[in-house]
C-alpha cells in the first residue's frame, strides 16, 4: 500500500506539472491547423486548388505518374496524408504509381503545420520547406527510375490547364462549410485527447525510469541514422504518432535540455522526411502501396541527409579549432 500511494503521488505530480504545457501546445497547433485548414478549404471551394493541382501536374510525367496524381499530391502537401489518400481513391493507380505518390506524400504532407512545429523546436521554418519538398522530389525521381515497369508514355492530366478556372465556386457554401467545421471539432477534440495522453506518457517514462532502458534498446539503429542516443523517445514518438499529435511531448523534451540545437537539427532532419510510419504508411498500404518501400526508401535518404549534416558539423567545428590554435 505504501509503494502503491508513492506511485499515485508522483503521478499526481506529473498530472499536474505536464497538463497545462500540454494545453498550451493543444491551443497553439489547433490555431495554426484551424487556419491552415480553413485557407485549404477556401481554395477547394472556389476551386483554386484545382487549378493549381492542374498548372503543376506535367510535371508529374517525370515521376512516372499521371496528371491526375498532381491534385493527390498538392492535397497531401497543404493538408494531410488523409486528404490524398481520399483523391487516390478516386484515380486509377497501380501498384507502382501508388507506392511513388505514397512515398512522397509522406516526405511532405502537412508542410505549414509541421514545418510550424520544427521552427518551434529550433529549425527554420524554410529549412523544413526546402529539405522535405526537396526530399519528396528526390524520392519520386529515385522510385521513378529505380522500380520496375516504368512507363514510356506517361498518360496526362484528363483536364488541360485551358479547360480549368482559376475561379470556380464548388457548390452551396453552407452545407460545405458546417460539414469543414464539423470536421475541424471533431479533429480538435481528437487532438486535444492524443496530444494530453502522449505528454503525460511521456512525464511517467521519464518519472519511473523507463526512458533509459528505451534509449538503450534503439541505440544501435539509432547510431546508424546518426541520431544521438537521447533522442530515442522523440524518434519513436515522431515515427508512430507523427510531429502535429507528438508536438507537446517534443516541446517538453527539449525544454529539459536534453538535445543541444545540433542534435535537434538532426533529429528535425530525420523525421521532418520520416515520421508517421504507423496509420499512414498502413493507409497508403491499403491504398495498393508496397509499405517497405515507402519506408525504406524514406530511410535511405534521411540516413544519407543525416550523415551529411554530420559530416558539415564536423567540419565546421574543425575549422573553428584550428583557427583558435592559429589566434
Amino acid at each position: 500500500m505504501f509503494v502503491l500511494g508513492k506511485v499515485l503521488e508522483k503521478f499526481k505530480r506529473i498530472l499536474k506539472t505536464a497538463t497545462p504545457r500540454a494545453f498550451k501546445t493543444i491551443w497553439w497547433i489547433f490555431k495554426i491547423t484551424a487556419t491552415v485548414s480553413f485557407a485549404i478549404f477556401v481554395l477547394k471551394y472556389t476551386g483554386i486548388l484545382t487549378w493549381i493541382s492542374t498548372w503543376v501536374s506535367p510535371v508529374f510525367s517525370l515521376f512516372g505518374l499521371p496528371g491526375d496524381a498532381a491534385m493527390a499530391y498538392v492535397s497531401g502537401y497543404f493538408i494531410n496524408v488523409y486528404s490524398c489518400v481520399a483523391v487516390i481513391s478516386t484515380l486509377d493507380l497501380g501498384v507502382r504509381e501508388i507506392t511513388i505518390l505514397g512515398t512522397m506524400s509522406l516526405a511532405a504532407h502537412a508542410m505549414v503545420v509541421e514545418s510550424a512545429v520544427q521552427q518551434k523546436t529550433g529549425t527554420p521554418i524554410w529549412y523544413s520547406f526546402v529539405l522535405r519538398s526537396l526530399g519528396s522530389v528526390l524520392l519520386g525521381l529515385g522510385l521513378n527510375w529505380i522500380l520496375p515497369g516504368r512507363p514510356e508514355v506517361v498518360q496526362a492530366s484528363s483536364l488541360s490547364l485551358a479547360e480549368v478556372p482559376f475561379f470556380q465556386l464548388q457548390g452551396a457554401f453552407g452545407p460545405l462549410f458546417l460539414d469543414w467545421l464539423i470536421g475541424l471539432i471533431k479533429l480538435g477534440l481528437w487532438m486535444t485527447c492524443l496530444i494530453w495522453a502522449l505528454n503525460i506518457l511521456q512525464r511517467s517514462l521519464y518519472e519511473f525510469g523507463v526512458m533509459k532502458a528505451i534509449s538503450r534498446f534503439f541505440r544501435p539503429l539509432l547510431w546508424l541514422f546518426g541520431l544521438p542516443e537521447k533522442c530515442s523517445f522523440l524518434w519513436i514518438m515522431a515515427n508512430i504518432i507523427g510531429l502535429s499529435y507528438g508536438s507537446a511531448a517534443i516541446f517538453d523534451e527539449l525544454s529539459r535540455g536534453n538535445l543541444n540545437r545540433r542534435e535537434t537539427h538532426l533529429l528535425n532532419t530525420h523525421i521532418g522526411i520520416c515520421h508517421s510510419n504507423l496509420e499512414d504508411l498502413l493507409l497508403f498500404a491499403a491504398c495498393g502501396g508496397m509499405w517497405w518501400v515507402m519506408l525504406v526508401a524514406r530511410w535511405a535518404i534521411v540516413t544519407i541527409l543525416v550523415w551529411l549534416l554530420r559530416a558539415y558539423y564536423f567540419l565546421i567545428s574543425s575549422n573553428s579549432i584550428s583557427k583558435t590554435k592559429v589566434e
